[in-house]
């Protein structure tokens, strides 16, 4: 670990500017932004290229404890850090679920041992642990969720609860961040395609099944209850034009009760991307259609969609390539977020600091992470070095995800992740890892 690091003439891409600048990294912290000699700094020429603050992705299932042969806490950081993104909070679906604090603490071990990237984790809620966390204090935790629970067993998804959202509405202090599609209307849907084609549905149908008014009428619901109750809700994984409707952009994030995202495969596919990718695109809630896709970039440009995250879900190939119902929803994408993100800027569609502010600034605003999301002094020195002008082809070779496949496979991006700094280590240089120093837990700041 060096000391001290010196980024000269860099553009800092950070709080709504563009700045041409040095960033001096020291002992962990960003030490001094603008002109900075150091003559004990190691020096990084950074003419022509940009720092952006570390990605923070707020939903990842990184897959340990429990299910290892497909991922780890290990290799899903560093495929992170190999795409800029410095720290994530990983979903509770792990095995066994993570709905004790014992559980949690023991992920955070784990994490602590084995992450490149810092790391948070959410702790599972469910009609079974309901009463438990309603007794603790949640007001230190990042957030409560049920995402992912439903694979575990029918009936876990908030969204088909009212019952339970009322009096876990009524009670939680933390974040509530939910999974919002109404399992009824979907079964439903599974039953009608069932009786026609048997077991081989055509994935086309994967968003017909898990459908537009699934989504709409748990999310309305669930906004409903969270008012009546002034809940803090976020909605996990927005998929349908139709619901960004239901979010708001005329207040700043730091003041909404209701909250959501949008994951990058939600914004990069849609519905024709199925006939070419067939299982491998099959994510819940579903990627829907063209319309939907476009629905929801113009509500992440224009506030009502607050942050942009992953929510990669790695499995084997051999689990993804099963008929469409044995088929596992969820692939592994964080390696590529920032990279698509930037693809759509090189498309003129968003600016590089909107980006900044979607991936970085309002996740640490959001779950209240202390002293990341940004670039300033006194801050973590979790920062990401971009090439704008790297052509590459994403193939199997390079791949960190332990599940080895990528849907991305074959697709040429224009700009490149070169260096990726975690708490001022230099975790991740030109395709090369520092293995030897872990990431820290996220911490909530004391307001």
């Amino acid at each position: 670990m060096t000391e001290k690091t010196l980024l000269k003439n860099i553009a800092v891409v950070n709080e709504g500017q563009i700045t041409v600048t040095d960033v001096l990294i020291d002992n962990g912290l960003i030490r001094k932004i603008g002109q900075s000699d150091d003559p004990d700094a190691t020096v990084i020429d950074g003419t022509g290229k940009y720092l952006f603050p570390g990605i923070i992705d707020g939903q990842v299932h990184f897959r340990e404890p429990g299910l290892t042969h497909k991922a780890d806490m290990h290799s899903e950081s560093r495929a992170a850090v190999a795409g800029g993104t410095t720290s994530f909070i990983d979903m509770p679906n792990t095995v066994p679920n993570v709905l004790t604090m014992d559980i949690l603490n023991e992920k955070y071990r784990i994490a602590a041992e084995k992450s490149l990237a810092n790391f948070g984790f959410f702790l599972g809620v469910n009609g079974d642990n309901l009463d438990e966390i309603i007794q603790l204090d949640t007001s230190r935790l990042l957030a409560v969720s049920d995402d992912g629970l439903y694979f575990t067993k029918k009936g876990n998804l908030l969204a088909d609860n009212p019952e339970t959202m009322e009096k876990l509405f009524a009670n939680c202090k933390s974040i509530i961040a939910i999974h919002s599609e109404k399992e009824q209307i979907i079964e439903e849907n599974e039953q009608f395609y069932r009786e026609k084609y048997g077991e081989n549905v055509p994935v086309e149908f994967h968003p017909v099944i898990r459908s537009e008014k699934a989504c709409y009428e748990a999310t309305k619901r669930a906004i409903d209850i969270a008012n009546k109750h002034k809940a803090r809700l976020h909605i996990l994984h927005l998929t349908t034009e139709a619901e960004t409707h239901l979010f708001r952009n005329d207040i700043p994030l730091e003041e909404k009760n209701i909250t959501t995202e949008v994951s990058v495969h939600h914004l990069w596919f849609s519905d024709k991307d199925y006939e070419r990718l067939g299982t491998l695109i099959k994510w819940n809630p579903a990627i829907k259609t063209e319309k939907d896709r476009k629905g929801l970039f113009d509500a992440l440009l224009d506030g009502r969609i607050d942050i942009v995250t992953t929510d990669h879900a790695p499995h084997t190939l051999e689990e993804k390539q099963r008929p469409y119902f044995q088929a596992m929803s969820g692939a592994p994408i964080v390696q590529f977020s920032l990279n698509i993100m930037l693809e759509f800027y090189r498309q003129g569609l968003i600016s590089l600091e909107k980006i900044a502010e979607k991936m970085c600034h309002n996740p640490a605003i959001l779950y209240q992470i202390e002293k990341r999301g940004f670039i300033r002094e006194g801050y973590f020195a979790d920062l990401t070095v971009v090439d704008l002008n790297a052509s590459w082809t994403v193939d199997k070779d390079i791949i960190y995800s332990k599940c080895g496949w990528s849907p991305l496979e074959g697709t040429t991006f224009h700009s490149k992740v070169v260096r990726t700094f975690v708490n001022g280590n230099l975790v991740f240089n030109n395709g090369t890892f520092d293995d030897s120093i872990k990431g820290c837990a996220l911490t909530k700041t004391s307001h």
